[in-house]
């Protein structure tokens, strides 16, 4: 097989990256550390195939699907009316068109491109009830032949918040993006502060004013200046043209070009002048937060071996005793989680109490005047006239509040969402700061950015649904009732019909943000402990090594202390300079205590 000049990039980019990460997993393998070894076994063989993520990124329905498959130039992803369900969609360079899938606790499966809709889309897959936790799509295009992935992402701002939080957890492996606006509307805050977030990692954003076909030039003048402006503000450097392109036009070969080949060459571009950089940047990324993981394992395992067992035995119930303390503490912390709790779900009682004040002499008025509308003759179908009625009335006054309402459910829910990990973050200080140097190295402090999101379970009550008689019974009653023209009966039911939808769909953002309060106040409590007590596992697990060393004698500590300064010196050339420094005190240190053993 001939070998092409890309392959002999790739090779050159494994030796480089792919390398210094399998000696990292085998590192952590000889350290005891499994998890550490897993994720770096992943990280080595992203670096090895050279993929790079370039994300798209948009508000809902700015056509970001289409865009992708444009720029494919095969119709692989689903587009429609409907958003994606809250799986982002990485499509892979491949030999052929193809897709799999991955859910929870499973492995991979493969499946037909045509079949994608059935596990993405928020119309046959809602709100993700299939567990669905990746998705793939592999294409021949030219434009990924390089290792380039496209992703397509949830849109921001659709009424499933599952979707922008899906969107949000990808943004740690967004090497760099494509950013969709429109000019009606334009660039809004929600798109605003995500990308002020990714841009804090990612350079490289090419800005894509899309469906420049459905407004005119006017219009696309006004909103490229307002998007600049806002950018450029938000970021705090220049973001370079905004590409105007209609990607419908282009998948069906009509109309003006507009500025899609400059677009096409910025990709390309990209490719060829930072595909390898933003690899690099992306493992060093990994790597960081690997080895540090590692240098406390070391740091850990070396002060065991340097002290006597009975200490490090001590020093262990001391922790435990101070993590049992650190349990109870969490106590008072719950009690700020549930103020700030109680405090949501009293403002949305508020307000719902307050849209049903006002709204419900209206309704009720609608829905008398178009009662005395419904013909009567039969029974059963006046009874289905009333209740489709109601379920109608009730529709068009509560749709449009709740729509409104799910935006200030999402802003206070992400509000209190950021309180809970301040709150989390600052017990954990204070933790640090009186219980010890163990507590001072805690790994995996907890991310103020990704917080702890829980998905939207945002239902709305059926109101389509056919409003049948219950029984037989009640239907021949309803035929009597017919004959006799007695038809209050079936009214007044309407009526409590009509209440029974008023109150029960207005409760619905309030149930739902409370319940994803709770769960997320749960979550992060769970993720508290679990950073408690990985201090503690870290240390037991250098005490048992520790102690075997030392009851096979001095020569095996002596060993053991080699063995980890070996390990350090390794990770240090591995890692750097600015990471190798911290050990070099610790090194000296155990290199005479092995002496003197």
């Amino acid at each position: 097989m001939t070998t092409t000049s890309t392959d002999r990039a790739s090779t050159v980019q494994d030796a480089h990256v792919g390398l210094p990460l399998l000696r990292l997993a085998e590192l952590a393998e000889e350290l005891g550390s499994e998890r550490v070894r897993e994720e770096t076994a992943v990280l080595a063989q992203r670096a090895s195939e050279g993929r790079f993520y370039v994300a798209c990124l948009g508000q809902f329905k700015r056509g970001k699907s289409t865009l992708l498959n444009a720029l494919l130039g095969d119709r692989i992803l689903p587009t429609g009316v409907l958003p994606l369900t809250t799986v982002p969609t990485v499509v892979r360079p491949g030999g052929s068109r193809g897709a799999r899938v991955r859910f929870q606790g499973g492995s991979w499966m493969a499946i037909s491109v045509d079949d994608l809709p059935q596990f993405v889309s928020e119309e046959l897959n809602p709100e993700n009830k299939k567990g669905v936790v990746g998705v793939e799509a592999f294409s021949p295009s030219a434009l990924l032949a390089q290792g380039m992935c496209l992703v397509d992402t949830p849109g921001l701002g659709s009424v499933f918040e599952g979707n922008t939080a899906a969107t949000q957890a990808f943004v740690p492996h967004i090497d760099a993006a494509i950013v969709v606006v429109g000019a009606d509307p334009p660039i809004s805050g929600e798109e605003l502060a995500l990308l002020r977030k990714v841009g804090k990692q990612v350079n490289e954003l090419l800005v894509v004013m899309n469906k420049a076909d459905r407004t005119s030039e006017e219009e696309r003048r006004a909103a490229r200046s307002f998007t600049t402006k806002m950018l450029e503000q938000n970021l705090g450097r220049s973001i370079g043209p905004i590409y105007e392109v209609s990607a419908e036009e282009r998948l069906a070969g009509r109309g003006p070009g507009r500025d899609w080949e400059q677009l096409v060459g910025a990709l390309e571009k990209l490719v060829r002048e930072s595909g390898r950089e933003l690899v690099r940047a992306a493992v060093e990324r990994g790597f960081a937060r690997l080895s540090a993981d590692l240098f406390l394992i070391i740091s850990e395992e070396r002060e065991a071996l340097l002290r006597p067992i009975e200490e490090s035995e001590r020093r262990i119930r001391n922790l435990r005793d101070t993590i049992s303390e650190a349990e109870r503490s969490l106590r008072d912390v719950s009690y700020l989680f549930m103020a700030e709790e109680h405090h949501l779900s009293d403002m949305f009682l508020a307000q719902r109490k307050e849209f049903l004040a006002v709204a419900s002499p209206e309704v009720n008025a609608e829905f008398e005047k178009e009662l005395k509308a419904l013909p009567r003759h039969y029974g059963p179908k006046f009874r289905r006239d009333a209740f489709r009625l109601a379920q109608v009335v009730a529709e068009r006054h509560i749709r449009p509040w709740l729509e409104t309402e799910q935006v200030a459910a999402e802003r206070e829910y992400r509000r209190v969402d950021s309180r809970f990990v301040s709150i989390g973050n600052d017990f954990l200080n204070r933790l640090a700061e009186s219980g010890g140097p163990e507590f001072t190295r805690m790994p995996n402090a907890l991310d103020s950015d990704r917080g702890f999101r829980v998905r939207s379970r945002f239902i709305f009550e059926q109101l389509l649904h056919v409003a049948l008689p219950s029984s037989p019974l009640r239907y021949l009653a309803d035929v009597f009732l017919g004959v006799v023209q007695a038809y209050g009966v079936i009214e007044k039911e309407g009526w409590d019909f009509l209440a029974h939808l008023m109150e029960m769909n207005s409760t619905r953002v309030q149930s739902d943000v409370v319940q994803r309060v709770q769960e997320s106040r749960g979550q992060l409590e769970v993720e508290i402990r679990k950073l408690l007590h990985e201090v503690t596992r870290v240390a037991e697990h250098a005490l048992e090594r520790a102690r075997t060393a030392k009851a096979e004698g001095a020569a095996s500590v002596k060993n053991a202390l080699g063995r980890l300064e070996r390990a350090e010196r390794t990770l240090r050339s591995l890692a750097g300079p600015s990471e190798g420094d911290q050990g070099a005190e610790g090194n000296e240190r155990s290199v005479r205590a092995g002496e003197n053993a």
